[in-house]
């Protein structure tokens, strides 16, 4: 099954939807929170997202039933996948360092999550070595001065 993009009122809708799971015009109009949409444009929602394949239809009379066709995990999946392949090379590992360094996810959640001891250190910036510096600043001292202050410590 493929799975389209939503805008972002549809998935707006579909929150609720996914919650319903199974439902008619009026349960959404219902629940549906302050300020509520007219009927005319959720029907219109509805039309869309059943064109989409995220909806099904079931006349029942002269109305209706709904019934949900893509299940809340797999457009999560079908998010992180394209978010995963656009962003961070469809990489992993680029995900995670993300949401390390914007403190949305900590070491204690993946120990919890996946019972390991993972430890991260911070990452460290190599300090560039700087000999020629160091040798005017810190002379080396002459051997001789070395073997005078060794015969000194043993008497």
């Amino acid at each position: 099954m493929k799975i389209n993009h939503l805008t972002s009122a549809e998935e707006n809708l579909m929150k609720l939807f996914w919650k319903l799971n199974s439902f008619y015009l009026k349960d959404i109009m219902e629940q549906h929170q302050e300020p509520k949409p007219h009927q005319n444009t959720v029907s219109t929602y509805l039309k869309i997202l059943v064109e989409k394949g995220y909806l099904s239809t079931e006349k029942e009379g002269r109305i209706f039933k709904y019934t949900v066709m893509v299940p809340f995990d797999d457009y999560k999946k079908f998010l992180l996948k394209e978010l995963s392949n656009n962003f961070f090379n469809h990489s992993g590992k680029e995900i995670l360092q993300f949401l390390f360094n914007e403190n949305l996810i900590s070491q204690n959640d993946l120990k919890d999550y996946f019972d390991l001891k993972i430890e991260m250190k911070p990452v460290k910036i190599k300090e560039p070595k700087l000999e020629i510096a160091n040798e005017i600043l810190n002379p080396k001292k002459d051997k001789k001065s070395k073997d005078k202050k060794k015969k000194k410590k043993k008497n």
